[in-house]
């Protein structure tokens, strides 16, 4: 079998779908006792955050723990994918078995952009439930461009993929998201139009997490799958490592690129609360950065050793 490249999706992430809902929940009942005591203490936030944008949210009680600039628009990078997949779940639920053709175009498209990829091959067939994971944990451009081509309308792959961007922006109207805007699929904008705000962002990565195939897939380290029409196994390893560093945390994406910074999109489930948090543009260190946040909203310090992915595996 032929070996493309990096665990498999363990117990513990199907747990933890079934999970999300009562931690909402539990989060609501939480709140009081574990928010800022007053509004000085609240105001200061956590110490040293460095990101030019960030946002903490209680998401059970759906309350404002910490901002920095949240309502500015900025570049969000990678971080385009949650409404990528949160599109092909909310509208196309009953199709995760369905199998895609992966294109020439599609590699292409990486080879061009100088993209993050998952490495599929041209005439290999994967399912969409694949797909997802090709997409948030190696931040697959090309898996992108392959569920955008599969899910958009049109004759050609310039107007599906044109459509569902539509699409995208279609939800991120009905959900609220009134700072938000996409201009591509994978975040590799062309016009400079694909932006976001901290408090938009997060309002969309929890609305994904209540998707429990997304969870399971952003929750997981690592995946192995196999094409079904050839024998080549897929390893893909999860650009956030944060995920398996901070106990707790169960998701979500990375992203980054020159205009952009590192981006970080991360929550986490802990005695009984589940915090959603966002940072952009952060290059003095989204990762100390997310802890300090996670910390100051559980009110307790945490040593950080991050993950470290594999040799030859996707960074972002």
């Amino acid at each position: 079998m032929e070996h493309c490249g990096g665990s498999v999706e363990t117990r513990s992430s199907r747990a933890a779908a079934r999970r999300w809902g009562a931690a909402l929940t539990a989060s609501a009942a939480a709140v009081a006792a574990a928010l800022p005591t007053t509004t000085a203490e609240a105001a200061a936030g956590p110490a040293g955050i460095t990101a030019k944008g960030a946002y903490l949210l209680d998401g059970g009680a759906d309350r404002t723990l910490w901002q920095k600039d949240a309502q500015t628009k900025r570049p969000m990078a990678s971080t385009t994918k949650i409404m990528t997949a949160v599109v092909v779940l909310d509208e196309h639920a009953d199709d995760l078995n369905t199998r895609v053709t992966v294109k020439q175009s599609y590699r292409d498209w990486v080879t061009r952009k100088q993209a993050s990829t998952a490495d599929l091959r041209t005439g290999d067939q994967l399912t969409v439930r694949q797909l997802l994971y090709a997409l948030m944990l190696p931040s697959g451009c090309d898996a992108a461009y392959a569920l955008a081509d599969t899910f958009g309308d049109g004759e050609t792959e310039q107007e599906r993929t044109g459509s569902f961007i539509d699409k995208m922006n279609d939800k991120a109207r009905e959900l609220g998201l009134n700072n938000t805007h996409y201009d591509s699929f994978d975040g590799n904008s062309a016009r400079g139009a694909n932006y976001t705000t901290p408090r938009d962002l997060a309002e969309l990565a929890k609305h994904a997490l209540r998707k429990n195939e997304l969870l399971k897939v952003v929750k997981s380290t690592s995946t192995q799958q196999k094409a079904a029409n050839v024998n080549r196994l897929y390893s893909w390893y999860n650009t956030n490592k944060l995920l398996g560093s901070y106990r707790g945390v169960i998701g979500v994406k990375t992203g980054s690129t020159s205009s952009a910074g590192p981006c970080l999109v991360f929550a986490a489930q802990r005695e009984g609360r589940t915090v959603v948090g966002v940072i952009l543009n952060d290059p003095a260190g989204r990762y100390p950065d997310a802890a300090r946040m996670l910390d100051y909203a559980y009110h307790v310090r945490t040593p950080l050793t991050l993950r470290r992915l594999p040799s030859g595996a996707h960074e972002d």
